[in-house]
């Protein structure tokens, strides 16, 4: 891949995260139909039943109803060949439930790093790590 199609993927990512921080759950999935193949490989905690990039969308969904103000800041952005690696910081307020965990109204931070894939300039699998454990702790779900 050359130079500008790995500078062209890293630009879809920030624009997908700019389409997440809108928190218009129309423009992600619009973002969703847009960036990312039908058929994605979602490696990363997804609801059951679901594949592709309506898994993509669904997680999104879940989010924003627990985190209504989910902010991703972009840490780092690595891109080689027809990946992109982001590093980010989320943040956001508790305000509905979340993994079985009523509203907090806690302010919650925490740190993601995905991998994407691309394959014909969209992104074909997603690789994810999320510290959900720090997540769940500052709700108070687990001990500190």
């Amino acid at each position: 891949m050359s130079a500008a199609g790995t500078t062209g993927n890293a630009a879809t990512i920030h624009r997908f995260h700019s389409a997440v921080n809108s928190g218009d759950r129309d423009l992600i999935a619009e973002a969703v139909d847009e960036l990312v193949a039908p058929d994605l490989l979602f490696h990363a905690p997804v609801p059951m039943g679901l594949s592709g990039a309506e898994a993509l969308k669904r997680v999104w969904e879940v989010l924003l109803r627990a985190f209504p103000d989910i902010h991703v800041t972009v840490e780092e952005t690595i891109s080689e060949g027809d990946k992109v690696v982001v590093r980010n910081t989320v943040t956001g307020t508790h305000r509905g439930e979340y993994q079985g965990v009523p509203p907090t109204g806690k302010t919650v931070t925490y740190s993601e790093i995905f991998i994407f894939r691309f394959a014909n300039g969209r992104v074909a699998e997603v690789r994810g790590v999320v510290d959900v454990l720090s997540l769940l702790r500052q709700l108070g779900a687990f001990p500190s």
